[in-house]
């Protein structure tokens, strides 16, 4: 089963629900300020995107910019990037989805449509 973590007020979050309905595609919405994804799936998104720890965080987001993380994250561990991620669901780019082998942060249809083409 595909969980997608999203914000209730983010409009690329409704879209992404948009399109995964449009498709049939079955999934459970879980909200990212109040469950944010675990480590086991951030760990499962950052081999999906090659090791980009960047990819992860949502680098327009108020909090990222308050951290001062722009400066922070080419030197900042795996595990202390987790931490951050996992304790505050403001710095995890969203709309952040995961299972059935598939690990997509961010919308944007053509690259949703290239992973669901593939299963």
């Amino acid at each position: 089963m595909l969980t997608v973590y999203i914000y209730q007020k983010c409009s690329t979050c409704r879209d992404a629900i948009k399109w995964l309905d449009a498709r049939g595609i079955p999934y459970q919405i879980k909200a990212i300020r109040e469950t944010p994804p675990s480590p086991a799936e951030l760990k499962t998104a950052l081999l999906a995107y090659g090791g980009d720890l960047r990819k992860l965080f949502n680098s327009s987001g108020i909090d990222y910019r308050a951290l001062n993380l722009k400066d922070q994250l080419p030197t900042l561990g795996e595990a202390d990037a987790f931490a951050l991620l996992t304790q505050n669901g403001n710095l995890v780019k969203r709309p952040f989805l995961i299972g059935g082998g598939k690990a997509l942060v961010g919308f944007k249809p053509d690259v949703w449509s290239s992973a669901f083409a593939t299963a």
